[in-house]
């Protein structure tokens, strides 16, 4: 009996993982070679070690974020882009622009409770734009690309109109019990200088105050050539920056938009813009995009007899991101995606987060970027870029500045101006040709916080969350990628805070979709522990932290290095840093589980499992760490009195991914194998196998009973084999390099013979180990005369004699 339960425990192993294991061994023998044994450990160190560095430590798939992660999805049919997100707390709704439809959500769940506003492009408009010759469909439609607070019972909304910019104010109600939610067509107004025409395009707006200005850098024309920065709404006039002056904009890509105040008087309020250009400054060099922030006087009015409803206090200058070379030249991440700004204690120095990619077609990347707002206006007070000399270069400006400085605000706190149309004539001039400043704005510390090189996305969006932990803050990104993913990225200290160390915690695939995304948005309630992400394909709200996925051991919770978890005693949990728990231990900064784990008295139970393997077969020993940063050793011991062994790697037993695989088994190789992770200079055992042998001779097949049923290939037609009849799984056994074929064959028909218990049953009286002949079976009637015809072609006795065509026919 025992020996009848061993075979068919081999069997298993052997025939239900036959493609498994060919795949396995495929993938292995295609990027191995011949090696010995020392060569193969340290190529596996360094190959662990390198894909470490850029591997991300956890990475969850769609289907597993819905299963067990707590993911909501919604979809709208006849709908897409939903780029545009605005959060209201105080309502508990989350407030979304997509095409033709205006949308609001539930906070907590945005699979329910919805309300939609159905806000097409009239048909006169649409036949109008498709006169134009615009695709009727996809461009001949309304893209609300805009949506902001306008007071406490309405909502700021502009959309694209069918190539015709159209604006709206939305009820929402005083309050969320209301059920408000609608547009008054009377309060319908012209879009143009606060959405964009063409829906490519992208819009960066800010609504500001108590006055209700809408400060919006959009495309002003029908083709898109007119590019500005707007001012509209409120008590003030609108304004614009100079028209067709590519000192001031060429050809722009508005990123984003902030107001920020300078001191606590408002009038030196500052609304400053993040977009990229063409650079004029770039001679020589083609035509190179530079990334830009720029900068205007909230209460500037104009110039009185120049630059008349035209900005005066606009002024830009670079923002570099880049890499120092070792050879003194930098790589540079030039393509601006977008900014997000942390707030900080004191609202006039917020921390400002950037995204950048490259535009190089040999060089491609990605880069996060943290600038100070000290830094943006040390360089605003720098000297003004000027073009002179011979060859008309670009050098910092020598001559007399005029007073009062251009740039500064009309305003009590630096001068005696009360308007900006008070201005004396030689400022406003030279404002009006010298908009670039000569100084770029430097990143902190000179260099890129987090880079990604030579994967197949680019970042584009940014969120941040400043988390309290146990030992110090620390500001957790949460980036968006054009493929879908959102990536949740740390910086610690390593030796010390100017020193910091980059952690790819997570990636998380959060659509289904892999295409590329066109449209894609961000947005974190940090109160409430959510992320929203806006795609083409729908909206999906998704938590801040997994702590569960961790693992279920202190070790595992300590060595994720998550701000937002920490071990509890029993589990790994959210950490709160108001609760008193005598066993709460959180390490970010080390993860050391060696101090932080030493005392803890709920051990992971290691897991066990017990594995078969035929003598001279192939046998796979499956171990996947939980984290993919985690390098995999494998430790052998013949008996559990024996010394443990570390496993000598060869061309016989091969290193995946996913485990060990033993090409072939021999009776040297039973004992327990032991598979280890080590990470962060911590080893844990992660699972023990014990292989047993089971023999690959006939004599152990002829021990079956009698009355044992046998089942050949079912593709046979059920019919007796064929003398070398090649089976369906030779192929595979093949692949792995099984020494022992007819055994195999012998050993399989038992189980299929075992597992048709149920329909076509064959006779008690059949010899076991004989080709048995069994009546035709219909099902495989088809499939039994294609393999009697190919037999003949490839039997390897006497050939039939071939009969002519026609005769055949």
């Amino acid at each position: 009996m025992m020996t009848m339960m061993m075979m068919v425990v081999a069997t298993m192993v052997t025939c239900s993982s036959l493609f498994l294991l060919g795949l396995a061994a495929a993938h292995v023998s295609s990027s191995t070679v011949t090696r010995t044994s020392s060569s193969a450990s340290s190529s596996s160190s360094s190959s662990s070690s390198s894909s470490s560095s850029t591997s991300p430590r956890m990475k969850l798939s769609y289907k597993e974020l819905q299963q067990f992660h707590g993911v909501r999805r919604f979809e709208l049919e006849r709908s897409c882009c939903f780029s545009a997100l605005l959060l209201d707390e105080e309502r508990g709704r989350l407030f979304v622009g997509a095409k033709n439809f205006l949308l609001s959500l539930s906070l907590d769940n945005i699979a329910k409770q919805e309300h939609k506003i159905y806000w097409p492009a009239p048909v006169d408009w649409r036949e109008e734009c498709n006169w134009a010759g615009k695709d009727i469909t996809s461009d001949c439609v309304n893209y609300v690309k805009i949506v902001h607070h306008y007071n406490r019972t309405h909502l700021y909304a502009c959309g694209t109109g069918a190539f015709h910019p159209t604006c709206a104010f939305v009820e929402v109600g005083h309050r969320m019990e209301d059920h408000v939610f609608r547009i008054d067509p009377s309060e319908v107004e012209d879009g143009k200088g606060k959405s964009p025409y063409d829906p490519r395009h992208n819009a960066a707006s800010v609504l500001v105050g108590n006055c209700d200005e809408l400060y919006a850098g959009v495309a002003t024309d029908l083709m898109g050539r007119d590019f500005t920065i707007f001012r509209s709404l409120g008590k003030r006039p609108s304004i614009r920056t100079e028209q067709h002056d590519s000192r001031w904009l060429n050809e722009p890509k508005f990123v984003g938009s902030f107001w920020v105040p300078e001191s606590e008087n408002p009038d030196d309020d500052k609304v400053f813009f993040f977009f990229r250009e063409t650079a004029v400054e770039a001679q020589g060099l083609g035509k190179s995009t530079y990334s830009r922030i720029g900068q205007l006087c909230r209460n500037d009015m104009g110039g009185q007899r120049s630059l008349v409803n035209k900005w005066t206090t606009f002024l830009k200058t670079r923002l570099i991101c880049s890499v120092p070379g070792a050879d003194g030249s930098d790589t540079y991440f030039d393509e601006l995606r977008d900014v997000f700004l942390l707030q900080t204690r004191d609202r006039k120095n917020p921390l400002v987060y950037t995204v950048f990619s490259t535009s190089s077609s040999v060089f491609k990347g990605s880069a996060v970027c943290l600038y100070s707002m000290n830094d943006i206006r040390r360089a605003f007070l720098g000297p003004f870029a000027h073009k002179e000399g011979p060859n008309y270069q670009w050098v910092p400006f020598q001559g007399k500045v005029p007073y009062p400085r251009p740039g500064m605000c009309p305003s009590k706190t630096f001068g005696s101006f009360e308007s900006t149309k008070g201005f004396p004539d030689d400022v406003i001039q030279f404002a009006r040709h010298h908009p670039l400043m000569y100084n770029p704005v430097y990143p902190m510390s000179r260099r890129p916080i987090f880079i990604r090189t030579n994967v197949d996305y680019s970042f584009t969006q940014i969120a941040v969350d400043r988390v309290n932990a146990a030992d110090g803050q620390y500001d957790v990104m949460f980036i968006g990628t054009d493929k879908g993913t959102v990536l949740k990225v740390i910086s610690v200290p390593k030796e010390s805070w100017n020193n910091m160390e980059e952690l790819l915690l997570e990636e998380l695939e959060v659509f289904k979709n892999k295409a590329c995304f066109k449209c894609f948005s961000l947005l974190a309630l940090f109160s409430q522990q959510q992320l929203y992400v806006g795609s083409d394909t729908g909206l999906a709200q998704i938590p801040l932290h997994r702590c569960s996925v961790y693992g279920k051991a202190c070790a595992e919770c300590c060595l994720a290095r998550d701000p937002y978890c920490a071990w509890d005693g029993t589990s790994c949990t959210r950490y709160l840093p108001n609760t008193k728990r005598r066993f709460r231990r959180q390490d970010v900064r080390n993860g050391d589980p060696n101090t932080l784990c030493s005392g803890d008295h709920h051990k992971h139970r290691i897991a066990e499992k017990k594995l078969y393997g035929v003598e001279g077969s192939s046998t796979f020993l499956e171990c996947v760490p939980k984290s993919l940063q985690a390098r995999i050793t494998w430790t052998f011991q013949k008996h559990p009195q024996n010394r443990r062994e570390e496993v000598r790697l060869d061309d016989r037993i091969l290193q995946t991914d996913r485990g060990l695989l033993i090409r072939r088994v021999l009776k040297r190789d039973i004992g327990i194998y032991q598979c280890h992770a080590m990470e962060h200079g911590f080893t844990q055992t992660l699972l023990g196998i014990t292989l047993e042998l089971v023999p690959s001779t006939p004599s152990f097949v002829s021990n079956l009973p009698s009355d044992a049923p046998v089942r050949l290939d079912p593709r046979s037609g059920g019919g007796p084999p064929m003398t070398n009849q090649k089976l369906w799984y030779r192929d595979f056994m093949q692949l792995v390099d099984h020494p022992n074929l007819n055994t195999v064959d012998q050993i399989c028909e038992q189980v299929w013979a075992r597992r048709n218990t149920g329909g076509d049953q064959v006779g008690k009286d059949i010899a076991p180990l004989r080709p048995a002949v069994r009546p035709p079976n219909k099902k495989w009637k088809h499939l039994q005369e294609i393999r009697k015809g190919r037999n003949r072609r490839t039997h390897d006795g006497k050939p039939n004699p071939r009969a002519p065509r026609s005769a055949g026919e």
